[in-house]
């Protein structure tokens, strides 16, 4: 352990310190909105200052073990010991450098997923589709609820746009790394001569913030269109103007819904997605400010981004950001996504923990 975090996991034993003394006091206790943030608080120092006072207790054994290093007949067992407590004491520092993490307010949320088809006309179409089978099975494998929000399907299949809200507990922690561009090397179906295509989509993660914190949409700064829905969806989706598009004047961000027949219910799926993306767009600016969050464009939302290249003749993906490749596709596309998430999630600690260290 780094003397940096060493510091601060001593000053936040004094504020521990200073935290629990306050809660005695009857003008706090009186008080119950500042007893719930300091009680807050409390609880989640306990959790750090459990495992310091661990790691603190391991520090004083490990030196009375080197001080047996001087008996020639206790080396062999010293050294024994030495390896098992240094051992113990790294899984320590993990769960303390885990704990020392600041927390993403988002990450427990659920979340609106966007996948676009960009370069590849019909062949990004089909890999839009199945990126979205790929997140819906990976949605499966954590139980989360899928609920398509909005389609535009493709001539030959797949979809031009799809937009879907994933419900469940910690969903956007895991999904917010998807955000950017996803490039798809293979041979279509309609290539006659055999040759590999590239073709890219664009994936966009936007966060479902809770109504106490949703952002606030001026209806004067909205321009709503009905128009007649096209497509398959029954005699009454075609004959009446259901369909609903949503212009946000001040952003110039579009959303249509044409998949329910109720006019109603098109306008409030609409103006829930709109939300999601204002919301999202104002998350950007902050990360452009968080430099581990602009190197690794983790969540950016960047449409421009290339973060993976899925490779199918060779059973290849690639993410670029952390330079990991696995040769395991046709794994990932059967929702075994977690085989990319976990790494991106420990380089991004790592480096999340490299930035608070520099800054002690």
């Amino acid at each position: 352990m780094n003397n940096s975090i060493f510091n601060k996991l001593q000053s936040l034993r004094n504020r521990y310190q200073e935290i629990e003394i306050l809660l005695t006091q009857k003008n706090i206790f009186s008080n119950r909105e500042q007893l719930k943030i300091l009680s807050q608080e409390y609880l989640k120092l306990s959790d750090i200052m459990k495992y310091f006072i661990k790691w603190e207790e391991l520090e004083i054994d490990i030196k009375n073990i080197r001080s047996l290093f001087q008996d020639v007949e206790m080396q062999d067992i010293a050294q024994e010991e030495l390896c098992l407590f240094n051992k113990k004491k790294k899984k320590l520092e993990e769960k303390i450098y885990q704990l020392l993490l600041p927390e993403d307010p988002n990450d427990k949320n659920s979340c609106f997923i966007e996948i676009r088809s960009a370069t590849g006309g019909d062949e990004s179409c089909i890999f839009a589709g199945e990126l979205f089978r790929m997140y819906t099975r990976y949605s499966e494998s954590y139980s989360w609820k899928v609920e398509v929000m909005h389609t535009s399907e493709g001539e030959k299949g797949g979809f031009k746009e799809i937009i879907a809200k994933i419900t469940g507990k910690g969903v956007c922690g895991r999904l917010k790394f998807e955000s950017g561009g996803h490039r798809v090397q293979r041979v279509p179906e309609t290539e006659s001569q055999g040759r590999i295509h590239t073709s890219t989509c664009t994936v966009a993660i936007m966060p479902v913030t809770p109504k106490t914190e949703k952002e606030e949409i001026n209806l004067s700064d909205l321009k709503i269109d009905t128009f007649r829905s096209s497509g398959a969806g029954g005699q009454h989706v075609n004959t009446t103007d259901s369909a609903i598009r949503i212009t946000h004047v001040p952003t110039g961000h579009v959303v249509e819904c044409q998949d329910e027949r109720s006019q109603h219910k098109n306008k409030a799926k609409a103006l829930s997605i709109l939300s999601a993306r204002v919301y999202s767009a104002k998350l950007e600016k902050d990360h452009e400010k968080n430099a581990s969050m602009r190197r690794l464009l983790l969540g950016s939302g960047e449409r421009s981004d290339r973060n993976r290249t899925y490779n199918f003749a060779q059973n290849r993906i690639t993410d670029h950001r952390i330079h990991l490749t696995i040769y395991k596709l046709d794994e990932v596309l059967q929702g075994k996504l977690d085989l990319l998430i976990e790494p991106i999630i420990r380089e991004y600690q790592a480096d999340m923990l490299s930035s608070l260290s520099k800054s002690e």
